[in-house]
């Protein structure tokens, strides 16, 4: 895996962002990072690369050693930009391959190796303190507690597990409903053995989505992080 590990300390704002599957929490993010003139930094997207990667190489990603070998070689470049977002793995463009699924069958498997994650993290870090704008919008499953424990913008954005069902499923095409929600409540399960995401670590802030449009829990969002941030969230957020 490339060495990502220097450069870390940096000025820039961090809101950290937690939650499950179909939370919204990237389409959420992508939006607060515009309206506050922010980078966005889809964390998960590093381990969907890396399956990926991993599959590619015909790695089984339920064995550790075989996963720790693969990622020696794992060149990822993942965009800060929310309106120019892409993922590239040895300059090749994965943006759309690591959404399929069977790339996010084999996410659990690549993400519960300690030393990946801690790889990862570390290349987290380092992408937020090279980024050239004034903060970074960071979502994942355990941003607020392990990636940016310090972040003075802490979330934890979470939804029934029907609602956040059926929002998956709505942005799935060529699975049905109920294949989908199974799905998701598999990677749920899997996904709660590595890192607790379902509940709010001390001081981060609790937004439910179960009866907010994307619009409410977009301004519910920004609210917090005007109060957690009041001399930097305001000033490019259209109000």
């Amino acid at each position: 895996m490339t060495d990502l590990t220097t450069a870390t300390t940096t000025d820039t704002i961090v809101v950290a962002i937690d939650g499950p599957a179909g939370s919204g929490k990237s389409s959420v993010s992508k939006q607060v990072a515009r309206r506050l003139g922010y980078g966005y930094l889809d964390t998960g997207a590093a381990y969907r690369a890396l399956a990926w990667h991993a599959l590619k190489h015909g790695i089984d990603t339920s064995d550790s050693s075989s996963v720790l070998d693969v990622a020696g070689d794992f060149d990822v470049d993942i965009s800060l930009d929310p309106d120019r977002y892409r993922v590239r793995v040895g300059g090749v463009d994965v943006t759309d391959a690591i959404r399929e699924p069977r790339v996010a069958e084999a996410v659990s498997g690549v993400a519960r190796v300690p030393a990946v994650r801690q790889a990862v993290t570390a290349m987290f870090r380092a992408m937020v303190a090279a980024s050239d704008r004034p903060g970074v919008v960071v979502e994942g499953r355990d941003i607020t507690t392990v990636v940016a424990p310090d972040a003075p913008a802490r979330i934890l954005l979470t939804a029934h597990p029907d609602v956040r069902a059926a929002r998956r499923s709505a942005e799935t095409t060529g699975q049905d409903a109920a294949a989908v929600a199974a799905a998701l409540h598999r990677r749920d399960a899997s996904d709660s053995a590595v890192v607790d995401f379902l509940t709010a670590a001390p001081g981060v802030a609790v937004v439910d989505s179960t009866d907010l449009d994307f619009d409410q829990t977009v301004s519910a969002v920004l609210d917090v992080i005007r109060t957690a941030v009041p001399a930097h969230s305001g000033a490019n957020d259209g109000r």
